[in-house]
């Protein structure tokens, strides 16, 4: 497997650009946690009692859980674990994929654990946006109690807001992303030397023993607080999602220089202005600021967490793709918002149904203490699925064996499964949504992937190989009409359906037919000079096999130009393209249950066409009906 670049293939001006371009849309996650996970230890629904000991221990794990979690788990080793430069759960998933070729048990079980991590991120990426915006804008609670009943409008219109712009694309603000979040960074740091300086005993609780105490001492009441630790490292995904986007080296730089030392003054100095009022516990983020900076705090960390949220829209748009290039999911309208960067993309289904979700988390939820129940059990259910997936990819990617892997990786789950032992404790209080959610997008994921398998066995029962196909040509050849006929085909050595209806109904060969086959392989991106492979048959036939990675953008218009070096010239106006659609029939007694056969149906139904996916010019399109019994 290959490594992200190392630091001396980047210059010192490239890695600090990068590092504060990273800033701007790794960190906004993690670097929100601030507004709510000390607040929800002291004053969630479930608080544990101010005591020095208990703000010295809370303090300890909340240090340690972000050391261990974020510095070594994520940030030390999981960025090692790239796929040509890719991060993020389906690069994951198809490394630990490609290393359990042959072993087809081992390859369905990483594929319903990586689903499974997949389902939970966009439960995450529901609950993110809600939370972190409904946090900022209670601030103003703290200014005056005459705020409250605006709080809840003005978080709607803000979300309503961030969800609206997604169709312009990041491009026009993402310059801005960076130096705001340094801004922002620099603000957590100073509020928290800001209340150390008082207090400066606080710093104590970097002695792990504290955390160590504080567990032994109160088992049950640990365990609650450890579920609301687990607040201060949630984004931990998005280092590891966002690393194509910038590379190891900028984001390894900017958590240790800058990152990471904030985060920390500032959990501090939140400990230090509780031990020294308890009744700060309420709001200790907003209570730290001095009277004058309140409310520009409230509207720094306002737009701190729409950056965040921004972030986990843009992994969901990113993720929706890999995962409709690898076979999860069916075809959707992608629309890019930047004629430079590639992976600036937005998905309009996506993005107004991560927005009726947000919606209805705020509505239902009402205030970010309810929200923080919802919060952490998808963060936890993906960080222990990353390192199960982690702990084969290291096995087998890096030869480390599974001995050694386990050993590693065991310590992050030990931490990891507490935490989520924790947030099971939340269920009742709004932990289900977020797994209700996945839940339903596991289940869509994976009826889809066995539904396509079970549409091509059904296809595959009815194929004519093309060999036996063209011989038979030779000795009674249809009439052939001037042009060029491209048809897709999902089956390079068959005949595609539409072939045989156009043979059928119209009676007619083109002069020249192309067979065209769209493959998707587990990498990220597949080179031009890899992109299309062409062979000449017999009777004027041509088969092209185009390859895409997971992240490539699909244009069948574009791979075919790339076929004039193999002697296949093509004129757009003289080609035609014909594309097989089947209507679905479910039946009873078929391999899928006859519930999810329905769910597949509706899905095939309403899945984006191959002509807008493909790019193909609708215009020089023909498509060619058939039905197919499931």
């Amino acid at each position: 497997m290959s490594h992200p670049q190392q630091a001396g293939d980047i210059s010192g001006k490239r890695l600090a650009t990068l590092a504060l371009a990273a800033l701007g849309v790794v960190y906004g996650d993690i670097g929100t946690s601030p507004l709510y996970a000390v607040k929800e230890v002291f004053a969630g629904n479930h608080p544990i009692p101010v005591t020095e000991a208990n703000i010295y221990g809370s303090l300890s794990l909340f240090f340690w859980a972000l050391i261990i979690i974020v510095s070594i788990k994520y940030v030390i080793f999981i960025m090692r674990a790239d796929n040509r430069g890719e991060g993020g759960i389906m690069a994951m998933i198809a490394l630990a994929l490609h290393d359990a070729q042959g072993k087809p048990k081992r390859a369905k079980a990483i594929m319903i654990v990586g689903i499974l991590g997949a389902a939970m991120f966009y439960g995450d990426g529901m609950v993110t946006p809600a939370m972190s915006v409904l946090s900022a804008v209670e601030g103003l609670e703290v200014a005056t109690p005459a705020f409250k009943p605006f709080v809840i409008p003005i978080t709607m219109v803000v979300l309503f807001a961030l969800f609206f712009v997604q169709r312009q694309g990041t491009a026009l603000v993402g310059a801005f992303f960076g130096p705001v979040m340094v801004l922002w960074f620099s603000t957590l740091a100073f509020l928290g030397l800001h209340n150390i300086v008082d207090h400066p005993a606080i710093l104590h609780a970097l002695n792990p023993l504290y955390g160590v105490e504080f567990l032994l001492a109160n088992k049950a009441m640990a365990l609650v607080a450890m579920g609301n630790v687990v607040l201060a490292v949630t984004g931990a995904e998005a280092l590891y999602a966002d690393m194509g986007h910038f590379g190891r080296k900028p984001i390894q730089r900017a958590w240790f220089a800058f990152v990471l030392p904030a985060l920390v003054l500032n959990y501090f100095g939140q400990g230090a202005l509780i031990l020294g009022d308890p009744t700060a516990a309420q709001n200790p983020f907003f209570l730290s600021a001095p009277d004058w900076m309140l409310y520009p705090l409230v509207g720094l960390a306002t737009v701190a967490t729409v950056i965040a949220s921004q972030a986990v829209i843009s992994g969901a748009f990113s993720v929706t793709r890999q995962a409709m290039q690898l076979g999860f999911m069916p075809r959707m309208e992608v629309q890019h918002t930047s004629e430079k960067e590639a992976g600036q993309i937005y998905l309009p289904a996506v993005n107004w149904g991560l927005m009726l979700a947000v919606m209805i988390l705020v509505l239902g939820f009402k205030s970010s203490n309810n929200l923080a129940a919802a919060y952490g059990i998808a963060v936890t259910g993906d960080m222990v699925i990353t390192s199960i997936l982690a702990t084969a990819v290291v096995a087998k990617g890096w030869g480390w064996g599974w001995l050694r892997a386990t050993a590693l990786f065991s310590c992050f789950l030990v931490v990891e499964l507490i935490f989520l032992a924790a947030n099971i404790l939340k269920i009742p209080d709004g932990g289900w949504f977020p797994l209700v959610a996945g839940v339903v997008v596991f289940v869509l994921m994976t009826t889809w992937n066995r539904g396509r398998e079970l549409l091509a066995e059904r296809l595959k029962g009815e194929r004519l190989e093309l060999s036996l196909f063209l011989d038979s040509l030779a000795s009674s050849m249809p009439t052939r009409v001037a042009g060029t006929a491209v048809f897709l085909n999902a089956d390079p050595k068959g005949v595609p359906h539409a072939l045989l209806h156009n043979l059928m109904h119209n009676k007619v060969l083109h002069e020249r037919v192309v067979l065209v086959s769209a493959q998707f392989y587990d990498v990220p991106f597949v080179p031009d000079i890899d992109r299309v492979e062409v062979r000449q048959l017999k009777e004027n036939f041509w088969s092209v096999i185009v390859q895409y990675g997971f992240k490539d953008d699909p244009d069948i218009p574009a791979a075919l130009q790339l076929c004039a070096n193999a002697g296949l010239e093509f004129s757009s106006l003289e080609t035609s393209y014909f594309i097989g659609r089947e209507t679905l029939i479910p039946r009873l007694g078929s391999e899928l249950a006859f519930w999810r056969e329905k769910i597949f149906v509706a899905m095939f139904r309403n899945a984006g066409s191959a002509t807008a996916f493909f790019k193909i010019p609708s215009n020089r399109v023909v498509e060619l009906g058939t039905q197919v019994v499931l």
